[in-house]
């Protein structure tokens, strides 16, 4: 998974984060949101399902995926963090993709998970905002 925050969600952003993040060969699988009408310019192959007229998933064309992401996002952001100032937004997205992506259905285990966050953080100064020089 992976997320991104945009200032306007319109057809000139969606195409751009589509063709700049996923392979031209790809298969993609959309709503039918008006957002995605070129979308089988971008990729060699778009499928949509239907959700106004009650379709959910046809053989394996689905959404589920991203709404299942989704759902546990905004349970979180609900639950967990309660709010969100719009600057930090991308954060907080990281944070729920690299949880999504190692996941235990996908196999990894906690220690899995921890040496991989601890292996992210390798190098880098965990600062919210940069130390002042003297």
């Amino acid at each position: 998974m992976r997320t991104f925050h945009v200032a306007v969600a319109d057809k000139v952003a969606v195409k751009r984060i589509v063709t700049e993040n996923v392979a031209h060969e790809s298969r993609l699988h959309t709503d039918e949101s008006r957002l995605y009408f070129d979308a089988h310019e971008w990729t060699d192959s778009h499928e949509t399902v239907k959700h106004s007229a009650g379709e959910y998933v046809r053989g394996d064309v689905h959404t589920n995926s991203a709404e299942g992401y989704f759902s546990i996002f905004k349970r979180g952001m609900r639950g967990i963090y309660q709010h969100c100032k719009e600057k930090h937004l991308h954060r907080y997205l990281a944070e729920y993709d690299f949880r999504y992506n190692h996941r235990v259905r996908l196999g990894y285990r906690d220690m899995d998970r921890t040496l991989e966050a601890i292996h992210g953080a390798e190098g880098k100064r965990l600062t919210y905002q940069q130390p002042h020089v003297a």
